[in-house]
């Protein structure tokens, strides 16, 4: 009896300590889902494409840099988003646009290679800021795949620091200003998920089809090693079930398409801490100017598209929009747009990418070597 009192005090001893950390875990998380609920109802009133979506953004943002938010977004939650995303996606999918997309694949293939290569371009020129190296700067600022390529930066000797920065600061930037130029340039509204077909089958049809979809894909994803495979693997699913008309018309309960959308813009919000912000700060005035050439130069592409495919110019402008590939999705699906041209042209730019960035940086560090930001 006597031994074990030295061993029960200390612990003892720590578990108020334990229990307030949790307290205060989970007070965080309430901040976050009450403000992110009370703005969405602000956002959907107003007409914002995926109000879900941009209010757990901004929320997430200002909560981190007050020092009020998680710590992050839970993996399994992310992973659970983008599958209902992705199922989303799969079911209001159209064959004929499938069909348009190959039958225009010249004008699509350049256009998206393009989109790529001006974001890579501009993280060239990020190499002037002293520093931060070329081979930094064309991961910092390359399209698609923000976590993907934070991790080739680590293999290849890039500041990793700067790089997630940076890559999350374009996708905050492209997320934050979508609703605005999809509103204000574009005409975009709000509507229902899944547009005329919503109503079409009851909630807990759509709700067993989400499940299956989740269940086969996600496996399919991580099985099949594609990037964003939690999306891509369910997507695929769907996809196939809608084409052969096994999706009876359903379409995901919006209560847990809005939650998903939440979660999406929780874990790019939460990323922007203050301490993160410190780390890189003085890169930040070039790469936010940066940034914005490239969602300007994408923006100008994507009317290019329009006009060569005969896409509207709101689809053009999403087809393009270089990253935040959910919050695209969100916003397409939002806006009642043709969900398979955009999403046809974003993942076109995520294989491009992953085709051409590994070579490219690679080159860039053999020729101009690594140098990091303090």
């Amino acid at each position: 009896m006597g031994s074990a009192c030295p061993e029960t005090a200390p612990a003892a001893a720590q578990r108020p300590w334990r229990e307030r950390l949790h307290a205060v875990a989970w007070g965080r998380w309430a901040l976050l889902v009450v403000l992110t609920v009370a703005l969405t109802f602000g956002f959907g009133a107003l007409g914002v494409p995926s109000p879900a979506l941009f209010a757990g953004l901004l929320v997430g943002t200002v909560l981190a840099l007050l020092g009020r938010a998680p710590n992050a977004v839970p993996q399994p939650a992310t992973a659970g988003a983008q599958a209902v995303i992705g199922v989303v996606i799969g079911l209001i999918a159209q064959s004929d646009t499938l069909a348009a997309v190959a039958r225009d694949w010249l004008p699509v293939l350049g256009i998206g290679l393009a989109t790529l290569l001006a974001s890579m371009g501009a993280g060239l020129l990020m190499g002037v800021q002293r520093g931060v190296s070329p081979l930094t700067g064309l991961l910092a600022l390359t399209a698609g795949g923000a976590s993907g390529l934070v991790a080739i930066s680590r293999e290849l000797g890039g500041d990793e620091r700067v790089v997630a920065v940076v890559q999350y600061l374009r996708v905050g930037l492209v997320t934050a200003t979508m609703p605005v130029v999809a509103t204000l340039a574009f005409g975009a509204q709000h509507s229902p998920p899944g547009g005329e077909a919503a109503a079409t089958a009851p909630w807990y049809v759509g709700l067993g089809v989400l499940a299956f979809c989740c269940a086969v894909g996600v496996p399919l994803g991580v099985l099949t090693r594609v990037p964003a495979g939690a999306l891509l693997g369910p997507m695929v699913v769907a996809l196939a079930l809608a084409l052969t008309g096994w999706s009876f018309g359903s379409t995901p309960p919006t209560l847990v398409v809005d939650l998903a959308y939440a979660v999406i813009g929780w874990q790019a919000g939460v990323r922007f801490t203050r301490a993160s912000l410190r780390t890189v700060a003085r890169v930040l005035p070039l790469a936010t100017g940066l940034i914005v050439v490239i969602i300007g130069a994408s923006a100008a592409l994507g009317v290019a598209l329009s006009h060569l495919t005969g896409a509207t110019l709101l689809e053009g402008y999403l087809a393009t929009t270089p990253g935040g590939i959910y919050a695209v999705l969100a916003t397409a699906i939002s806006a009642g747009t043709d969900v398979t041209f955009v999403v046809a042209m974003q993942v076109l730019r995520v294989v491009l990418m992953l085709l051409i960035a590994p070579f490219l940086a690679r080159l860039a560090g053999r020729r101009w070597g690594t140098t990091g930001a303090d």
